[in-house]
């Protein structure tokens, strides 16, 4: 088997510079070149990393012959384009969440991709922890009974005032398609079907979102039309129900939680780990009712999840194998994604077709 994969890296942001430097770590891939529109960016950050090939252009990279695999960390709102050029060209293609703008596009990838190419998304990023590996294995087993009820809870407060300007895509409708729900959404749904097995069939959608408070406008760049904060209620065929809250810049206290419900058990977990993080494991006890057990804690280490996705997408390609998230799951994020915007906007419920 070939031993490492050579990638080209389109865009070199914020995350951009994590998947160079993580690539650039690691002896499964060899960072042939990188690309982005602002030359002086792109030449600082291959002296940087020592990489000796340098593009203003994707395309042009994306024409490299030494560039077998392209990691896309470009805003959602001309990402597009990239991809499916990559795709034409035959290239294996890693793909910043959120997927798309919608799921048209999402289909239109997999129309696209012929099947030697490999495809993979970051939306699967927490699902590579430990934590969730774990919660995985817990679920299958059985041992929750038939699941009723997911809660998926992340919230922060407002912080003081930004010392930099805000970055504008953030919470751009035209950028990034949306706010916090296209940043945060495909990880909650990402991480909770995964865990799940990709098992539900989310089928009705009701959500409500607003937008940031006036006296944190300074918060978010100036011109910026998505929301901060959203809630989502989303039912499945089988009767399990998904609660979703994601928010930013809120007068409340910070939480991140993810609470998987069952007949028989349930556990707690989150889904950005810290040192504090661990699995609660609550059991039925005919004797005593609900007896609780800590079945996971973090002793320190706490494994990079920006590393872990892009060493997923290498090792496919180097295998032959899937992705942790591919298209096909990505479609199914990305369907929830649109029939909650659509929920919100138009304040009614929404079926999932």
């Amino acid at each position: 088997m070939k031993k490492q994969v050579n990638i080209g890296i389109i865009g070199c942001g914020v995350i951009g510079k994590k998947h160079i430097k993580n690539a650039t770590e690691s002896e499964l891939m060899n960072v042939t070149a990188i690309a982005d529109v602002r030359e002086d960016i792109v030449s600082s950050v291959a002296t940087e990393f020592g990489i000796k090939k340098f593009y203003t252009d994707s395309h042009a990279l994306i024409n490299d012959p030494e560039v077998e695999a392209v990691v896309v960390a470009l805003p959602t709102g001309i990402r597009m384009p990239v991809v499916l050029d990559a795709m034409k060209s035959g290239k294996h293609v890693l793909i910043e969440k959120p997927i798309a703008k919608n799921a048209a596009e999402v289909q239109q990838m997999i129309s696209a991709r012929n099947t030697n190419i490999i495809v993979g998304c970051c939306s699967s990023r927490f699902r590579q922890l430990k934590p969730a590996q774990i919660a995985t294995d817990l679920v299958s087993s059985g041992v929750l009974g038939q699941i009723r009820l997911v809660r998926c809870r992340g919230v922060s407060a407002a912080g003081e005032p930004p010392k930099k300007p805000p970055i504008p895509w953030r919470y751009s409708k035209k950028l990034n398609s949306g706010g916090i729900f296209v940043n945060w959404g495909c990880y909650d749904l990402d991480y909770i079907l995964g865990i799940l097995g990709w098992k539900l069939k989310p089928r009705k959608v009701l959500a409500h979102m607003w937008y940031i408070q006036p006296q944190y406008k300074l918060y978010v760049a100036e011109g910026s039309d998505a929301e901060t904060h959203i809630v989502a209620l989303i039912t499945c065929d089988d009767g399990t129900v998904i609660e979703l809250e994601r928010g930013e810049y809120l007068t409340t206290q910070s939480e991140d939680v993810c609470q998987i419900i069952g007949t028989k058990g349930s556990l707690r977990l989150q889904m950005v780990v810290d040192e504090k993080t661990k699995i609660i494991f609550d059991k039925s006890d005919p004797e005593k009712g609900v007896v609780s057990e800590t079945v996971w804690e973090c002793d320190g280490n706490i494994e990079d999840h920006h590393k872990l996705v892009i060493k997923d997408f290498a090792n496919a390609v180097l295998k032959k194998s899937r992705p942790m998230t591919g298209l096909e799951e990505s479609l199914v994020i990305q369907k929830i994604v649109d029939a909650v915007y659509i929920s919100a906007e138009e304040n009614r419920p929404v079926e999932i077709k």
